[in-house]
């Protein structure tokens, strides 16, 4: 489990295919390793990954075809990725729970100043449209979101400078491909209620 608070930034410094599934390997100087150790689940951009390696300053991980088939930006070399620890029992839960696995792909249907802030707009899969909900929980690329409104298939979140300095998000803009994970309570609900 995880917060959605991201702890570091780092980068793809390779991704390797290896038939279907993908071999990572992450550069993340900002990410302390003191406590982390082969196993671990690390958050890469939203997704829940497992170190294979580790290095003073990075580490490597697979990732699966299922995976790759429900996220973006996890095979582009170079790019910025936000990064995550797992959760253990005695942190502050600051932002929501999150599972790191990722549910579908949302783009950037607008990204606009609003002061100091940004809003951000993102269409969301129609399967996954239903989750989102005014004033709840959304994660974006592994960041732990609130919601402002939603409008169909389309919801909007507030970003402060503190998320977009300390996070990746920063490098969006119109047409971007993100990870999305839904709100856990919201999905478990419904599954609930679907046997009523």
């Amino acid at each position: 489990m995880f917060t959605g608070i991201i702890q570091a930034t780092g980068t793809i410094r390779q991704a390797t295919l290896q038939g279907d599934d993908l071999r990572l390997e992450i550069h993340a100087p900002g990410l302390d390793f003191s406590d982390v150790k082969l196993g671990d689940s690390i958050a890469v951009n939203g997704v829940c990954l497992t170190a294979i390696e580790l290095s003073p300053d990075g580490f490597v991980a697979d990732v699966s075809k299922e995976s790759l088939d429900c996220t973006t930006g996890l095979d582009q070399a170079g790019l910025e990725v936000n990064l995550e620890k797992a959760m253990r029992p005695i942190d502050r839960l600051g932002g929501h729970l999150v599972s790191g696995h990722v549910d579908g792909v949302g783009e950037v249907m607008a990204f606009d100043a609003v002061g100091d802030c940004f809003e951000l707009v993102i269409h969301a899969p129609t399967a996954l449209a239903k989750y989102f909900a005014a004033k709840g929980s959304a994660t974006i690329n592994g960041v732990s979101l609130t919601t402002n409104r939603v409008e169909g298939d389309c919801f909007s979140i507030n970003l402060i400078p503190h998320t977009l300095q300390e996070t990746n998000l920063k490098h969006l803009k119109v047409g971007s491909r993100v990870n999305l994970e839904v709100d856990l309570i919201a999905r478990y609900c419904e599954r609930l209620l679907s046997f009523r």
